[in-house]
């Protein structure tokens, strides 16, 4: 069974106490170790997730996996690398995020976590998930009020318009999903069960519940 080492979490701890290149350096081998631990736990979910939802068949981790190495082109915060390994596994690897929903599996010393859906979807993609849930809303209500979905997950998530979205109603009996940006399923993972042999089960078991929300958001069925 995939695990993910204890030895993965303490690199990532380590890295928040030493966020400089020299120390990355020095600890390079400590750094590959980890990220061939997660890339392999990543593959192997992967391998889950095609039972389940085949279009994901022949994608691999590699193209799933966030760069460690921070953009501190546009930021106040000039820290040289995040302190977390990050992985979307969307159709097409994580370069369409912004197309499709998907899968995500977060590693970080305290802040561990599964997520998928659609984070901030542009405009056409939004657009049409909104006229989508105007007419068939109970669809999705059905989708995260399910047993499957609440066994994981308390609520559909993501940040909200003040006001109705522009066409629609400040009275329309959906109003609350309308006004929803993102359309997010959350779960965290405390560091002892990540560590442990049933991280592998649970995460695999958060994404087939999440299916259906991923299929209700995929533009193209819409």
């Amino acid at each position: 069974m995939p695990q993910i080492q204890k030895s993965t979490l303490q690199f990532l701890a380590d890295l928040k106490l030493n966020n400089d290149r020299n120390w990355f350096a020095d600890n390079r081998k400590s750094y590959e170790e980890a990220k061939s631990n997660y890339e392999t736990f990543i593959q192997e979910i992967l391998n889950e997730i095609v039972k389940f939802d085949p279009i994901f068949r022949g994608l691999e981790a590699k193209s799933c996996i966030f760069r460690i190495n921070r953009d501190t082109r546009f930021s106040h915060d000039k820290s040289v690398y995040k302190t977390n390994f990050g992985a979307f596994m969307v159709r097409g690897g994580k370069k369409n995020g912004d197309k499709f929903p998907g899968y995500y599996f977060h590693l970080e010393p305290g802040s561990c976590f599964v997520a998928g859906g659609s984070y901030i979807p542009p405009a056409p993609w939004l657009n049409a998930v909104r006229e989508k849930i105007d007419g068939n809303a109970e669809a999705l209500l059905k989708i995260v009020n399910s047993k499957e979905f609440r066994k994981y997950f308390s609520q559909l998530e993501g940040e909200k318009l003040k006001t109705a979205p522009k066409g629609y109603p400040k009275d329309h009996p959906h109003i609350e999903l309308l006004k929803m940006k993102s359309y997010l399923a959350e779960m965290t993972i405390s560091d002892k069960v990540v560590t442990s042999g049933e991280c592998f089960d649970l995460v695999v078991g958060a994404f087939r519940a999440m299916k259906p929300l991923n299929d209700f958001l995929t533009a193209g069925d819409i």
